[in-house]
């Protein structure tokens, strides 16, 4: 059975796209930790991130790292921090979530709240940054 993510990825269930290749999918989670919190997913439904071969593991951290910059040069955030926790959805992802100031709790239990409208927004700065 497909995961949230692989309907996500299809298009079966709409979200807010970063950016996309051959191999990845980025995309703001619905429930960020901070304005701009992305997910980055291997197309390839694999459940836990070490499971990944070597070359799919290094092209998703650079892949990460480019909407990392992205996501900075966006936002304006301090930096870009990364979590892998891969509980919540059997299908491998990374965490980045910009950090506004260095007392900023950092964790995926901390929620902001945004409309649908400032989500749009954000996906689109990052998504014109990732053309850059």
């Amino acid at each position: 059975m497909a995961t949230i993510f692989t309907k996500i990825i299809r298009g079966d269930i709409p979200c807010y796209k970063v950016a996309e290749n051959d191999r990845f999918f980025a995309f703001l989670d619905i429930n960020p930790s901070s304005e701009g919190h992305t997910l980055v997913v291997p197309k390839q439904e694999t459940d836990y991130l070490f499971d990944l071969d070597d070359d799919m593991l290094s092209e998703m951290v650079l892949y990460a790292r480019d909407i990392a910059g992205a996501i900075d040069r966006a936002l304006g955030c301090i930096r870009t921090g990364l979590i892998v926790q891969g509980l919540e959805v059997p299908h491998a992802h990374i965490h980045l979530i910009p950090i506004y100031k260095t007392s900023q709790p950092f964790s995926l239990g901390k929620k902001v709240d945004l409309s649908k409208e400032q989500m749009e927004q954000v996906a689109a700065k990052i998504r014109s940054e990732m053309k850059s």
